[in-house]
């Protein structure tokens, strides 16, 4: 029964919030990050990269505190406002492809984090952790949602319909051609429905952001005790969330890429693959897996099809079933001995918006020696991962929606 309450967000005037929202800073390449810093003066990106005014790379606390200042300025400047009260917010994004996804921007309990109410599937990088709770502690804001998700919930699908019936508060079209909506729920007893309708909820699951959960813990640990003991909200014991039911989530897998067969030739890699799998050469027909533990190949200008045999593995939790961990199992381990597959610089990751071809071109262009295409997980499958207290391989899931920063921002 997660605890999910309204916030007062500060966000961009309705007139800038186009001009303000922008992707994740390592998103954009060196060009176009120049060409919205030298054109759009009211980019998102000078307060995350506040070295560019002085034509300066800058990190650490000196990074975090001109964060801060410009941050400050935007505020000084009007280009933010904040809500006198706290709200919910609807918000919806259609992207390119005319997918949807609706949800409700909130803030969530800490609490519940800790009490594994809010569910995670993935490994965190403790100095990561670390440096991003010094990030937020120094700055006082977060301006990227942690993206989780639920079983819907027709309580919350009602309301939502009913508040959207009215004209957003934000709607604007990047030029990415993804098109964004945002309203603000003010009304009382919508608010008061959707703090109850969220009580429903057995609890929800991170789909992005292990991360920023994890560090707004850390930095709920910093927090003294008498702001713990204190009647009002302590915002230090929530962070922000993009809450969506499970069936709007669009989950991509992660392919692989490996530099070289570990020494061994074409001919001893698949004998070696054939205590595994069984083994059918496709010659040039492109082949994307659509079956649980089956996997595709390209290896010397071929596409092979991979299909596990089962009685030469042996399934033990739902992480032993993950494709993710088959591979790394029957394969990167044992035959191309790559361990520690967050950290070997052998192998590199394409998520699976990036089709085939580009796994071809990879390959041929020779930096690469072979391929491997996986299918997409289910949201049952994440799901159990984390209901099972597991954690998934680094680089398994792709998830959309990727959220613009700037759009709504917690304060501590």
């Amino acid at each position: 029964m997660p605890k999910v309450i309204p916030f007062k967000a500060v966000r961009p005037t309705r007139d800038k919030v186009g001009l303000v929202a922008c992707r994740p800073y390592q998103s954009y390449t060196q060009d176009q990050r120049e060409s919205r810093l030298n054109y759009n003066p009211f980019s998102f990106l000078h307060i995350v990269n506040p070295g560019y005014k002085y034509h300066k790379e800058i990190a650490g606390k000196q990074r975090y505190q001109l964060v801060k200042n410009r941050y400050l300025e935007f505020r000084e400047e009007n280009i933010f406002i904040q809500d006198p009260q706290p709200y919910y917010y609807v918000y919806r994004i259609i992207d390119r492809e005319r997918n949807s996804f609706t949800g409700i921007i909130a803030a969530t309990s800490i609490e519940d984090y800790k009490a594994n109410c809010i569910k995670c599937h993935e490994d965190t990088l403790t100095e990561r952790e670390i440096n991003f709770k010094e990030y937020i502690k120094t700055v006082g804001f977060n301006a990227e949602p942690v993206l989780l998700t639920h079983p819907r919930n027709k309580n919350l699908d009602n309301i939502i319909a009913e508040v959207t019936k009215d004209r957003p508060e934000y709607e604007f079209t990047t030029t990415y051609r993804d098109t964004h909506y945002l309203w603000i729920v003010k009304n009382t007893a919508y608010i008061e429905k959707i703090e109850n309708a969220y009580k429903e909820i057995p609890a929800l699951y991170i789909a992005d952001g292990h991360h920023r959960s994890a560090s707004s813990a850390l930095l709920a640990e910093d927090t003294t005790l008498e702001e713990k003991s204190s009647n009002k909200v302590n915002p230090y014991q929530y962070f922000m969330s993009f809450i969506i039911p499970e069936d709007d989530l669009k989950i991509h897998e992660f392919n692989r890429l490996i530099t070289d067969l570990n020494g061994l030739s074409k001919e001893e890699f698949l004998i070696a693959l054939d205590s595994y799998f069984i083994i059918e050469n496709l010659k040039n027909e492109y082949f994307k897996p659509l079956e649980k533990n089956q996997f595709s190949m390209y290896l010397d200008k071929e596409f092979y099809r991979l299909t596990l045999k089962r009685f030469s593995y042996k399934f033990t939790d739902a992480l032993s079933s993950l494709d993710a961990q088959v591979l790394y199992n029957t394969v990167l381990k044992p035959i191309l001995n790559i361990t520690d597959v967050r950290n070997n610089k052998r192998i590199a990751y394409a998520h699976g918006k990036k089709d085939l071809t580009y796994i071809k071109e990879c390959v041929d262009s020779g930096d690469y020696k072979v391929g491997f295409g996986l299918k997409p997980i289910a949201v049952e499958e994440m799901k159990q991962i984390a209901d099972e207290g597991l954690t998934m391989p680094p680089k398994t899931t792709y998830i959309e929606p990727k959220l613009r920063s700037g759009i709504t921002i917690y304060e501590f």
